[in-house]
């Protein structure tokens, strides 16, 4: 449906809370009545190059990429609007295989229009305008997992990124009318009023090479 009245929400930045946990990475043990010379694995991620490895949680401030849209102002959002934000992972320095989860929520309750649609993982080839494979999240969950090669010497993970979309959805099924879309806008742009997304990241060590 075409929205009558376009009041602009105006995006100063994107308040991202990521709770940051990497429990469960391992354990070692050892009993015996002479000396024991071990290596252990490395591991330490960075998140938006942030060393998350001893911190249990971590606030990052984002600038989220809206879309061009020629019947919108240019950097803000309206019904309709769609932007992205990204999430760069640095495994480079952890010498184990691992899995990774990413719960994200929508903390403006008064916006149930506004969602998390798809997600795309970006390797450090990747030039901005190439095409990018994307996937609908499910749940508002990611899940991932890495695998480390110990058929090659030296190996290591490489740096990756994960871009999130969101958007204003319009069309069957939205939960906000026209006035409700104004009535919000209205009182977001006024009020300076970001865009509140908490990402709460997990990454665990693989156990189980079947998992």
């Amino acid at each position: 449906m075409k929205k009558k009245i376009k009041i602009l929400l105006v995006f100063i930045s994107l308040a991202l809370t990521l709770s940051l946990m990497s429990n469960t990475y391992s354990r070692y043990v050892a009993d015996t009545t002479g000396d024991i010379s071990l290596l252990f694995a490395k591991w330490q991620i960075l998140v938006n190059e942030t060393d998350i490895t001893n911190n249990t949680s971590s606030t990052i401030n984002l600038v989220p990429v809206i879309e061009e849209n020629e019947f919108i102002n240019k950097d803000t959002v309206a019904p309709s609007s769609k932007g992205y934000f990204d999430i760069d992972i640095n495994p480079t320095n952890v010498g184990v295989s691992f899995n990774y989860s990413i719960t994200l929520q929508l903390l403006n309750e008064n916006m149930p229009d506004l969602m998390i649609t798809k997600y795309a993982i970006l390797d450090n080839t990747y030039i901005e305008g190439d095409e990018i494979q994307t996937t609908v999240v499910t749940d508002n969950k990611i899940i991932g997992s890495l695998d480390f090669d110990n058929s090659t010497e030296d190996y290591a993970y490489e740096a990756f990124t994960i871009r999130v979309y969101f958007e204003w959805f319009e069309g069957e099924g939205e939960q906000m009318d026209n006035i409700d879309d104004t009535n919000i806008g209205h009182e977001a742009a006024i009020n300076n009023t970001n865009l509140q997304i908490q990402a709460t990241i997990n990454f665990e060590q693989k156990l189980d090479a079947s998992v």
